[in-house]
């Protein structure tokens, strides 16, 4: 009922901004007078909405936000058809992020974890398999015994996967070893270290 009223109100121009989905890419959405069109995460959107935001396109003043550009946005970019701006002020109080990229290393992964857990901090250890996540899992006790460690992803019952988050937010667990579920905007402000396992698998939109 809501979806329908708002849309409804989208033609006769009650509305000045509509925050949306994809889903006002859909044929029965209209516009009144559309003269701005802001895509966030433009990585995101398949090849058939990228059409359809074509069509939106004429006349229309496009923001195209991205941490990832895809490769024709930046190609189109650095050929200066279209226009491109960087973001790269950082917020207030924000510490610069260090990088290490290696080969699967136990001292380093150690090093990492007690470097956090020293600073009262806690862990994401990202390995994007549930067939051997478990496993994976019994190996990190094995190399840590005193470390507390759970795992979280999601083919798990949804009040498991729950409790086990709420135990990572309550500092119950030092090391969270999840999918890449936990790309999905989860804000732990304790969790300052992310380790990836087979980093090499997975796309760059889920790296940033």
């Amino acid at each position: 009922k809501e979806r329908k009223e708002t849309i409804k109100a989208l033609p006769s121009g009650d509305t000045d901004i509509i925050i949306g989905t994809h889903g006002l890419l859909s044929k029965d959405i209209h516009f009144h007078k559309l003269g701005l069109l802001v895509i966030d995460e433009e990585h995101r959107f398949g090849v058939r909405q990228k059409e359809k935001i074509k069509e939106l396109k004429s006349g229309v003043d496009v923001v195209t936000l991205t941490a990832t550009p895809i490769p024709r946005t930046l190609s189109m970019a650095l050929s200066d058809i279209r226009d491109l701006s960087v973001i790269e002020t950082p917020p207030e109080d924000r510490l610069a992020v260090k990088t290490i990229v290696s080969v699967f290393n136990e001292s380093l992964i150690k090093e990492a974890v007690k470097r956090e857990l020293e600073r009262n901090g806690q862990v994401f250890f990202v390995h994007n398999r549930i067939i051997d996540i478990y496993g994976l899992a019994d190996y990190l006790t094995r190399l840590m015994p005193s470390i507390k460690i759970a795992v979280a992803h999601g083919q798990m019952p949804e009040r498991e996967l729950e409790k086990v988050m709420l135990a990572f937010y309550d500092r119950a667990i030092d090391i969270l070893l999840s999918t890449a579920i936990i790309g999905s905007g989860l804000d732990v402000p304790t969790a300052n270290t992310i380790i990836i396992d087979r980093a090499d698998t997975m796309g760059l939109a889920d790296l940033y």
